[in-house]
């Protein structure tokens, strides 16, 4: 049986140590600064991000990929012996999937199979972990597919941010748009919806908005078992995650718990502040065994 690769991409943030242990290639987004071009988390951590950011007067945008740089990595990934599967940020978010889309093309000869994740950060970054691990014990392109296409019907992220300034600026407010001109003190609770940014409540402070993300995903995975992964993610807000984690940690018993900063890429979009919880929840473990 044919070897397989799992390629996702850089808004996903997965460590480097689980990126080396899986065998995992990310291929990452642009951030786009004055005249600056910065390649998420390898020309720009999230630390120097959100210092720079903290005092800059032209502020950072974003691109996808080129078509190139996913072209480079199918192309070597299939001169090595690989199937690929590729998974990366939902395609209402970012062109990402296009970029790849056009590099599959490029290479019509190699066995390369793409999927809309819907999502991004840690269930993006769940998904291409539980697909690389599959591959390591031997599954087949298909069952590595239908695993990353299972966890996501089966996951969500809420999040809480500052401000909706970000999101407004990037284009990425979808639904949330009905909060905009809402008094400054009220925080906008926002989920993912078919892959788009929509609002779901607004709370008067971040304290409330933060119990509220530990309301939500306490009914959200009501009555779902086992809870596979549940996780905490943050941009600059290093406070906010660790009371966060304490609460997830002893509220639930997910099989996993991951926690991440979020990328230079997202927190150009969500701004320093934003925390959310993530879950994967109603997935039958021996899919996701190691």
């Amino acid at each position: 049986m044919p070897k397989v690769a799992i390629v996702t991409d850089s808004t996903a943030y997965l460590s480097e140590e689980l990126v080396s242990e899986h065998n995992i290639t990310v291929v990452p987004l642009v951030v786009i600064w004055g005249e600056e071009t910065l390649r998420d988390n390898i020309d720009i951590t999230p630390d120097e991000f959100y210092e720079r950011l903290s005092t800059a007067k032209t502020m950072p945008t974003t691109s996808q990929p080129t078509i190139q740089a996913f072209a480079d990595v199918f192309e070597k990934l299939h001169s090595e012996g690989y199937e690929i599967l590729t998974v990366v940020i939902s395609s209402a978010l970012s062109g990402t999937l296009d970029s790849a889309t056009q590099a599959k093309k490029m290479l019509p000869e190699a066995n390369i199979e793409l999927v809309d994740s819907k999502t991004s950060s840690l269930p993006l970054a769940y998904m291409a972990l539980s697909a690389a691990k599959a591959a390591n014990r031997g599954e087949s392109l298909e069952t590595c597919k239908n695993i990353v296409e299972t966890i996501r019907d089966h996951s969500q992220i809420f999040f809480g941010v500052d401000t909706l300034e970000f999101l407004h600026r990037g284009g990425r407010i979808g639904g949330a748009s009905r909060f905009l001109g809402t008094a400054l003190n009220l925080k906008p609770i926002l989920y993912l919806v078919e892959g788009k940014v929509e609002a779901l409540e607004k709370v008067r402070t971040s304290k409330r908005a933060h119990a509220r993300l530990i309301e939500l995903l306490e009914k959200d995975t009501e009555g779902q078992s086992p809870i596979n992964m549940i996780g905490v993610v943050g941009a600059a807000a290093e406070k906010s995650m660790g009371q966060l984690m304490d609460q997830v940690k002893e509220k639930f018993s997910p099989d996993d718990f991951m926690s991440a900063d979020l990328s230079p890429v997202i927190g150009t979009h969500v701004g320093p502040g934003a925390v959310g919880v993530a879950y994967v929840a109603g997935v039958d473990p021996e899919l996701l065994k190691d």
